[in-house]
This record gives C-alpha cells, sequence and structure tokens, in this order.
C-alpha cells in the first residue's frame, strides 16, 4: 500500500515527515524505518519524525535516527516538525508539542523561520580538552584548528565510541571561533554515524559551552554549519541555562509517495 511522506530540512539536516495521526505507521520495525532513510534505497534523510495526536499539547513528536532507532530530541527537527504542523493546518505561527524530553515551545515567523524553545540546561561538565552537557540529546563539545580540514568522521566517531559515554555514547561537535559572538561547527552524529550538514542539539551545546568557557559574552550567539546559520539564545544563572531558543530556517523540500 502507497503511503504519502513530506521531506523538510533545516540548515542541511533532513528528515522524513510522517502524519501518523492515525496511528499506522509500524513504529518498532527498525528496518523500515532505515530504509526510508536510506539515500540510495529509500528516500533519504538523517532522521524520520511522526507526527502524532497528543492529549496536552498541539501534538507529539517522535523522531528516529537513519538507523532505525528511537532517539533522543533531535532541535532541527523539532523545527521543522512545527512547519510541517503549520502545513498541515494544526497549528498557525505559535504552537507548544511534546517530544521525548518534555514540552517546548516555537513559534513561526513571516519568513519562515522557526524558533523552537529547548529544555534547560543545568549541568555543563568542563573537563580540560572538552565540554559535555546534554541539551535534549548528549553533546561532546570541543575546540579545534583548521576545522575546514579536520577529519570528523573518524575522529568523531573514535570519540563517540570510546569509553568516556559508554554503549549509549555521544554526539560529538568540533567548534572554531570567527567572531565575538559567532562560530564555526561541525558535528558526528550518533545514530547517523556520520557527519551531518548542521545539528540543533548540537550547536545548542556548542553556544552554551563557549559562553561558559568565556570564549563569548553574549547571550544570542550565532553558529555557522555547513548547512547554513543557526542561532541560539538563553539566560545564564552560572552554569544554569535557561530560556534557550533554537531559531533558524525549516524548509518545505517536496511530497511523495512509497510503499511500506
Amino acid at each position: 500500500m502507497k503511503h504519502t511522506f513530506y521531506k523538510y530540512q533545516g540548515t542541511g539536516n533532513d528528515f522524513v515527515m510522517v502524519d501518523n495521526r492515525d496511528n499506522l505507521f509500524p513504529k518498532n520495525d527498525t528496518k523500515l524505518i532505515g530504509h526510508l532513510c536510506d539515500r540510495k534505497f529509500g528516500i533519504g534523510a538523517d532522521g524520520l519524525i511522526l507526527l502524532e495526536n497528543d492529549n496536552t499539547t498541539d501534538f507529539r513528536m517522535v523522531y528516529y535516527n537513519s538507523d532505525g532507532n528511537e532517539s533522543t530530541m533531535c532541535g532541527n527537527g523539532g523545527r521543522c516538525l512545527v512547519a510541517f504542523a503549520k502545513q498541515l493546518e494544526i497549528i498557525d505561527d505559535e504552537t507548544e508539542f511534546t517530544a521525548i524530553d518534555g514540552r517546548h515551545h516555537a513559534t513561526v515567523a513571516p519568513d519562515g523561520t522557526v524558533s523552537l524553545h529547548m529544555k534547560d540546561v543545568h549541568t555543563v561538565s568542563v573537563y580540560e580538552n572538552y565540554v559535555f552537557m546534554d541539551t535534549g540529546s548528549p553533546h561532546h563539545v570541543e575546540i579545534v584548528e583548521d576545522l575546514a580540514n579536520f577529519d570528523v568522521k573518524n575522529i568523531g566517531a573514535n570519540i563517540r565510541y570510546s569509553g568516556l559515554y559508554g554503549d549509549k555514547g555521544s554526539n560529538v561537535n568540533f567548534v572554531s571561533q570567527v567572531g565575538a559572538d559567532k562560530f564555526s561547527v561541525r558535528t558526528y552524529e550518533r545514530g547517523v554515524e556520520d557527519e551531518t550538514l548542521s545539528c540543533g542539539t548540537g550547536v545548542t551545546a556548542v553556544a552554551i559551552a563557549m559562553k561558559v568557557l568565556g570564549n563569548t559574552d553574549a547571550n544570542e550567539v550565532k553558529l555557522e554549519t555547513p548547512g547554513g546559520e543557526l542561532k541560539v539564545s538563553f539566560k545564564q544563572n552560572d552554569k544554569q541555562f535557561t530560556e534557550v531558543y533554537l531559531t533558524g530556517p525549516a524548509k518545505y523540500v517536496f511530497t511523495g509517495e512509497i510503499e511500506w
């Protein structure tokens, strides 16, 4: 049977979207989800997102990595899902939805830019060569030189699978400073097991890490990724970060049908 899907991308981080308000999608079929995300034999995406009904908010977000497994929060995916909900006319320009890490508020600007309220960050662990925190997903942040030529895939994989983070692993972000409030970021994503063009929870972690390390005085930080620019704003009280917002484009790409 053919089913309709939608494709969205946020600064090059791309997702297959499925309207699952009828609960017909086989959510435990990891092989199918992996196939749909496969760039050669399926639709192709960094992840698959289901939009579902929720009893207390406008909708529920269920996110799967491209390996077919349900994962933790995805910031760019959340922003794209908000744009998708607007396309489906579930929401107008403002929404509250539920994800795996709790409730999120978001707004859609007239130009389609989506601003997503991320979870508060209460713990930032600073080590000699890196910073670690959970921004809805776990993130390792490391400052490097010559980011453009850095071997993100292999070095990122080594850190992700190292003894630092156990079986679950961590996403890994490599950073270079390009201005007083601007940083360039490249990210290795677990579950995708490769570099992605952008990672929303990753740039959120980078912005907070740079503030904690004293590399910026700004409470609104610009992040350049290979897929485009994002913005992260927050309020800080020591190592407690609240009112964290991830802002950037969320673009509809195409609609199609596929059998499953």
